[in-house]
C-alpha cells in the first residue's frame, strides 16, 4: 500500500486525534452551559419552626424567587446555606418590614410581631 508523503499514517492519527479533542472541548462547553442554566441552588440547610411541636428542614432551595412558607408563618429560622436571605410578614415577598438574615445565622420574631410568611435569598 502506497500512502502519499502529505499524509502519512503517523500524521493522519495525529490530525485524527486533535480533531476528537477539539469536538470533546466543544461538548464538555455545551453541558457545562447546560447544567448550569438548570438554576442556582442556596447549597445548605434552612430550618423554621410551624407551632410548637412542628419543625421544616429545606434543603438548597433555588435563589430565585419568592419561597412561600404555610400561612401560618414562621417565628424563629436557621440560615445555614451560603445565601443571604431577607424575611417578609406578607406572602408575596413585599413590603417594607423585613429581616436580613445572613448566611449561617438564626432569627426570632419579637413576642408580639407579626411571623414571616415568605422569603427571598439576596444574588
Amino acid at each position: 500500500m502506497s500512502v502519499p508523503a502529505s499524509q502519512s499514517p503517523a500524521r493522519t492519527s495525529h490530525r485524527r486525534r486533535r480533531t476528537r479533542l477539539a469536538a470533546g472541548a466543544v461538548l464538555l462547553t455545551l453541558a457545562t452551559t447546560a447544567c448550569s442554566s438548570l438554576g442556582r441552588t442556596s447549597v445548605g440547610t434552612i430550618t423554621y419552626s410551624i407551632g410548637p411541636e412542628t419543625s421544616v428542614m429545606l434543603t438548597s432551595p433555588k435563589v430565585r424567587g419568592c419561597h412561600k412558607l404555610p400561612p401560618s408563618g414562621t417565628t424563629d429560622l436557621y440560615n445555614n446555606t451560603l445565601v443571604d436571605m431577607v424575611m417578609y410578614r406578607t406572602p408575596d415577598c413585599t413590603g417594607k418590614d423585613t429581616t436580613y438574615i445572613g448566611s449561617r445565622l438564626a432569627n426570632n420574631v419579637a413576642p408580639k410581631a407579626a411571623p414571616w410568611r415568605s422569603y427571598s435569598f439576596v444574588h
